[in-house]
């Protein structure tokens, strides 16, 4: 079977476990199975659709994603440094992995109401974001980086190249795979992160529409929030699946 056969394969297979969870959810909505907070899919596309509530989801949906994109791209840009850093300065790198390990060691949650204080309500989902990728960003780049086989390197000493040289030509593009491999899985952490946050305060995005949801017990509006959120993640993570494939087709 060639890889693009079995890439075939796989993409249908998805397709199918998709559509065979649609097809539960609106099976155990439409009859109940779940009592009254599980509403039929039809119910909460029809919800989500509505020109009434056109309003207010793109406002939720645009400071969602600002808070995704920006935490997004900070945590990744800090993450590949970082590593970057440890790996150019060899000594400060395990005072560096100490370090991310002690931060990454404390909930998210727990920190939220830190970022609050020190920052403001409206910057604590990008930076709840931000932090989650950083620490998947750095460990995918600090592997990454370590790819490179011992022969290679000995061949590009041999051959006279500065440290620097064979960092920008082996060492970074062996990292590739790695790197982009951590951005495709941080991509679900940056969603979470940002929705967390939102639940602390913030004043407006989709994290908030599912708190005052749940307070005021308005479940389709609850689902419909968290469907946009999960088919937005999705959605984003097969986009870079493809870019993993094709990252690891090209410097693997």
């Amino acid at each position: 079977m060639t890889a693009r056969s079995d890439g075939l394969q796989r993409f249908m297979l998805g397709l199918v476990g998709i559509g065979l969870f649609l097809g539960m959810w609106q099976v155990i909505g439409l009859y109940r199975l779940a009592g009254l907070t599980w509403p039929p899919l039809t119910d909460v596309l029809a919800f989500v659709a509505d020109p009434s509530k056109r309003t207010l989801f793109a406002r939720a949906i645009t400071a969602s994603f600002t808070a995704v994109i920006t935490g997004y791209g900070l945590g990744v840009v800090a993450g590949i440094a970082l590593a970057m850093l440890g790996r150019v300065a060899t000594v400060l790198k395990p005072g560096l992995d100490r370090l991310i390990a002690v931060i990454h060691a404390i909930p998210l949650v727990a920190l939220a109401p830190l970022f609050m204080v020190a920052a403001n309500r409206d910057a604590t989902p990008a930076s709840i974001s931000a932090l989650g990728v950083f620490y998947m960003i750095y460990v995918a780049a600090t592997s990454g980086l370590n790819a490179a086989s011992a022969a290679h390197r000995d061949v590009f000493t041999a051959l006279g190249a500065s440290p620097v040289t064979r960092f920008l030509r082996l060492e970074l593009p062996a990292a590739l795979p790695a790197i982009v491999s951590g951005m495709k899985l941080a991509i679900p952490v940056a969603f979470i992160g940002a929705i967390v946050g939102e639940w602390f305060g913030a004043s407006r995005g989709l994290g908030l529409l599912m708190v005052s949801a749940m307070q005021n017990f308005q479940i389709p509006l609850l689902w419909s929030a968290v469907l946009i959120v999960t088919a937005s993640s999705l959605a984003l993570f097969g986009l870079m699946s493809l870019v993993e494939r094709l990252t690891y087709g090209r410097y693997q």
